[in-house]
């Protein structure tokens, strides 16, 4: 398990401090925390920071950077904290930051400049030479308009799997070391890709893969899970 921390009143470099000790006091032992393998060997929790945009870098320096003023660093809270990308500026502002990678979060390819697949080659160029972690995150398709109605232009068709291949196509050629899927379950956002089979709830009828079984996207996620592995093999060699 990975926590996923998302903006509330007041989060800044003070809060989430506490915040991270507390999760890492409360959890850290667990078999199922999940830690990273670092290039120097150490073994770090992971923490995704959505909207980290909207608190300015300085702010977040101060927690993530050794000289910073509330730094965890070389503590034991140490982590590795991955910030959201979204518009191109943003990868200065992470570096800045004291940020060890960034994410792209959104399953719609063109949503944004970080969720634009074909934008992901020089994002992790920038990375590399920043040494920075890239996370492309791909997704199955997107459609949210029982939500956001006026939101039909960012919707994108499954077409019977082959969207989710092509995001994870674009996810490997560009050799990260991580890749994140945007969701197992957010089916508001039409972004699932658990079980799902025919259902309608009053006026909502929810997205099902048919004519494919239940858990086709689940056999997409494990076939290029095993194509990743036995690349990243190749790229280590």
């Amino acid at each position: 398990v990975t926590f996923h921390i998302e903006p509330y009143k007041d989060r800044d470099d003070r809060s989430m401090y506490h915040n991270v000790k507390y999760i890492i006091d409360k959890y850290g032992g667990h078999p199922a925390f999940y830690r990273h393998k670092t290039s120097t060997g150490r073994f770090l929790p992971m923490f995704y920071v959505y909207d980290s945009y909207v608190t300015i870098p300085e702010i977040w320096a101060n927690l993530l950077t050794v000289s910073g003023s509330q730094t965890i660093r070389n503590t034991p809270y140490d982590a590795l904290f991955i910030a959201l990308l979204v518009e191109e500026r943003h990868k200065h502002d992470i570096h800045r930051s004291g940020f060890d990678g960034m994410y792209t979060y959104f399953a719609t390819n063109g949503f944004s400049y970080g969720s634009s697949h074909h934008n992901w080659a020089s994002l992790k160029a920038f990375c590399d030479s920043n040494n920075l972690m890239f996370i492309p995150s791909v997704g199955p398709g997107y459609i949210d308009t029982s939500i956001r109605p006026w939101n039909n232009h960012n919707t994108r068709n499954r077409v019977n799997g082959k969207y989710y291949e092509t995001a994870f196509s674009a996810a490997l050629l560009v050799r990260p070391e991580i890749i994140s899927i945007t969701s197992f379950n957010e089916w508001h956002e039409g972004t699932q890709i658990e079980k799902a089979v025919p259902k309608r709830t009053g006026q909502v009828v929810y997205l099902d893969y048919k004519p494919h079984k239940p858990n086709v996207y689940l056999e997409l996620t494990q076939k290029w899970s095993e194509k990743y592995r036995k690349e990243q093999e190749q790229w280590l060699m």
